[in-house]
């Protein structure tokens, strides 16, 4: 890899637009425009989510502006690669501690000019476009499903554009379990190149061709980037829409006093936090320019481009360093970013994650945070178990009360077939009886009305133990009069069944007279032929009268 610098000095001049568009209600998108980085982060997750993500990867590859390290392309090749990770666990902290903020995430794609070399870095479905020579070259490739079904041969691009899952991407910065690895690659650089980066808000919906003629017919850059936004919106865009556009420029004396020099611009989500931007690169920084109206015609365009600043649109934010504000008075911004910025002993600041003293710092604040963490989950459990045991004193103290109740109650029941006396209610809770027998009588169940029996059986409740004694004297007194009316029945019974018997007794005699009778004619009647039976039947029948007179 080269690690010298190139024989002829090149300067980078870049500008960027960024407009929310007609659906969006927030910018997610975040770019910066350097002389030597420049960058677009497209966010996602939600309202507050898209927002931070972008933010946090556009500070932390900000300090790549002036960390070019002597102009070694290798090793800002691993600056970048290092930044970009960094930027995915500043992500994944930060979701992790705002779960409003769970499932954000952001697309990278930067490119640094390095001693004449391009080091670009792109993870997501944001785009890189070179133009050499007139000829356009898209430098990326989109880390979504329907790249992948380009690439499997399932779809063609034509048919990628509507397809349902356009905007899902396999690989990105953020809260996923997704590979946040960047794809890093270094091509040489040659004057006159230019480089146009955007979100898919503006790719998504023009073509490559309308890409490249824009590119190619507009040399001011500013001219080019308003007019690619704005057709991005006119053709249908429902997403944020950015671009950057950035050109090489050969100097002719490097020695020269008076260089090439830009303000660095910062667009979108990133420009509400300016001073962290400005602490990093240790020089100001400014907004980026709005979108001019697109509905405006040629000539207010052009006369707006001849005004210092047209009266249509607000001045742009510039942001000191923190050293000026001070100097100025100024209240110095807290840093609210996720990477550290440090303060080098000879004024520099940095946030590089390859710097010692950052890496130091990030090490510290991630002992801080774990501390953090294992004292409020310590402080949670404690908390819980303190629950826990209020839960547990609350029902064992309404237990408690309410067996405490049951026993002012009692009841009268079965038990073992006898009546009984209980204290407390006729019930059980979780198999525990609420009752305990405390009076046992000699009042047999089954001798009692069917009635007391199932008032019984059910239990009959009193508030206090005489009254329930009370009740049991009535219950026998029941029983003493239910068995004395049993024994009255029961003698009427007997009576009138001994009269009936005599009679039947009678009535047997009297049949077996009568018939003894008749046996007797008729043995004499039928004796009348033979003198000897007859005489014997005669004493026969005469014996049968007897016994029917004796019978009677």
């Amino acid at each position: 890899m080269p690690n010298s610098v190139a024989s002829q000095t090149l300067f980078l001049y870049s500008t960027t637009v960024s407009d929310v568009g007609t659906v969006r209600s927030n910018n997610q998108d975040s770019a910066f425009a350097g002389e030597h980085l420049i960058a677009i982060c497209d966010g996602m997750g939600g309202h507050a989510g898209g927002d931070t993500a972008s933010t946090i990867a556009i500070r932390s590859l900000a300090h790549i502006e002036h960390d070019d390290v002597n102009g070694d392309v290798s090793t800002v090749a691993r600056m970048m690669e290092t930044s970009v990770m960094a930027a995915h666990d500043a992500i994944v902290g930060k979701a992790k501690r705002e779960r409003k903020l769970a499932g954000m995430g952001t697309t990278v794609t930067a490119v640094a000019l390095v001693a004449g070399y391009w080091v670009l870095a792109h993870i997501g479905d944001s785009r890189a476009y070179l133009l050499r020579d007139g000829r356009l070259t898209r430098m990326t490739q989109d880390h979504s499903y329907v790249q992948h079904l380009i690439d499997t041969g399932r779809i063609s691009p034509a048919e990628a554009r509507n397809h349902p899952q356009r905007n899902v991407v396999m690989r990105v910065l953020g809260d996923f379990d997704i590979d946040p690895h960047p794809d890093i690659a270094i091509r040489a650089a040659h004057p006159t190149d230019r480089w146009m980066l955007c979100s898919d808000g503006l790719c998504g919906v023009l073509e490559d061709s309308t890409i490249e003629q824009t590119l190619t017919a507009y040399s001011d850059q500013e001219e080019c980037a308003q007019q690619l936004v704005s057709m991005a919106l006119k053709a249908g865009s429902t997403d944020n829409v950015t671009a950057v556009i950035a050109d090489a420029t050969l100097a002719l004396d490097a020695d020269a006093f008076d260089l090439p020099h830009q303000t660095p611009l910062v667009a979108g989500a990133a420009s509400a936090s300016l001073e962290p931007i400005a602490d990093i690169l240790n020089e100001p920084v400014a907004t980026a320019p709005m979108l001019r109206d697109a509905n405006a015609s040629p000539a207010q365009r052009a006369a707006a481009l001849i005004q210092s600043q047209p009266a249509s649109q607000p001045s742009p934010r510039v942001a000191q360093p923190s050293a000026v504000r001070e100097e100025n008075g100024e209240r110095a911004n807290p840093d609210t970013g996720e990477i550290p910025v440090i303060q080098k002993r000879d004024g520099h600041v940095t946030d590089d994650p390859n710097d010692p003293d950052v890496a130091k710092a990030i090490h510290h604040e991630r002992q801080t945070q774990r501390k953090e963490t294992r004292k409020r989950g310590r402080r949670n459990r404690l908390i819980a178990i303190l629950i826990v045991i209020a839960a547990l004193a609350l029902a064992t103290g309404g237990a408690f009360g309410a067996y405490r109740w049951s026993q002012t109650k009692y009841f009268i029941g079965n038990a073992d077939g006898v009546v009984a006396v209980y204290q407390g209610v006729n019930t059980n809770v979780f198999g525990l009886a609420l009752s305990h027998e405390v009076k046992r009588t000699n009042i047999d169940i089954d001798s009692l009305p069917q009635a007391w029996r199932d008032q019984l059986q059910d239990g009959i409740t009193f508030n206090s133990y005489d009254e329930a004694i009370q009740h049991v004297q009535v219950i026998r007194q029941e029983k003493s009069n239910f068995n004395d009316n049993s024994n009255t029945s029961k003698s009427s019974g007997d009576a009138g069944n001994g009269t009936s018997d005599s009679s039947d007794s009678s009535d047997s005699s009297g049949s077996n007279g009568t018939d003894g009778d008749s046996s007797a004619g008729s043995s004499q009647t039928d004796g009348g032929t033979a003198g000897d039976t007859a005489g014997d039947t005669g004493t026969d029948a005469s014996s049968t009268g007897t016994d029917g007179g004796d019978a009677q």
